[in-house]
């Protein structure tokens, strides 16, 4: 996936390409709003991160150019702008998405990869199979090898998020963001404490473990493969 990124904050562009690039985007940027429309003309992405206060063209009036020019480019607005009205006004000049700063990079990740799937018409999945694990999104059901596994709203939540990013390792910190709703306490073993949880009724019964600590990094859902 390739995502232009328009922003003049270079620590904004710092951490928002890195959290890119370990998602597996292929991520360009522009630090001014002319440079960013003409990047958004010329070549093609999949969505672009438009901030809205700009040198030397503003993100309203990219968004407007290229609705103009009938550019369907997904957009998702980046604004330290909160008030209803500016956030409609973002929305009625094109914008497909509007997230105020400061934000979380796990909400911005998932806003991304919602407008792309969009974009693309690919449907929301109902359900997610890992190895002998399988998931059922609508009913809110796990089974593995036949064996109905039991877990508390926040255990499924856990578990439907490091399934969604299967093979992917994910941080504390991030799934702090994404499960929990709030920012991370390096003190706190939340998060170590509902993994151990979910490792006795999702691995304890079985062979071969689902759950993997990476140490110093995170975790990750995946299957080993002989």
């Amino acid at each position: 996936m390739r995502l232009l990124l328009i922003e003049d904050d270079l620590k904004i562009v710092a951490f928002v390409s890195k959290g890119f690039k370990e998602a597996g985007f292929i991520v360009e940027h522009a630090g001014d709003g002319k440079t960013g429309l003409q990047m958004a003309l010329l070549s093609s992405y999949d969505v672009a991160v438009v901030d809205i206060m700009l040198p030397g063209l503003d993100g309203l009036s990219i968004i407007d150019e290229l609705r103009q020019r009938r550019n369907k480019l997904p957009v998702i607005i980046l604004s330290a702008k909160r008030s209803l009205d500016e956030r409609i006004e973002g929305l009625q000049a094109g914008g497909d998405d509007y997230l105020t700063k400061p934000f979380a990079f796990t909400e911005l990740l998932a806003r991304v990869q919602a407008l792309i799937r969009r974009a693309s018409a690919i449907p929301e999945p109902t359900g997610i199979t890992v190895g002998n694990l399988s998931i059922d999104l609508l009913r809110r059901t796990v089974m593995r090898e036949g064996k109905k596994i039991d877990l508390q709203p926040r255990e499924f939540a856990l578990l439907e998020y490091l399934a969604r990013n299967a093979g992917r390792v994910v941080s504390k910190t991030m799934i702090m963001e994404r499960v929990w709703d709030y920012n991370f306490d390096p003190q706190t073993n939340i998060v170590e404490s509902r993994i151990c949880r979910l490792r006795d009724k999702v691995d304890k019964d079985f062979n071969t473990p689902l759950i993997h600590t990476v140490r110093g990094v995170g975790y990750v859902l995946k299957e080993d493969l002989p």
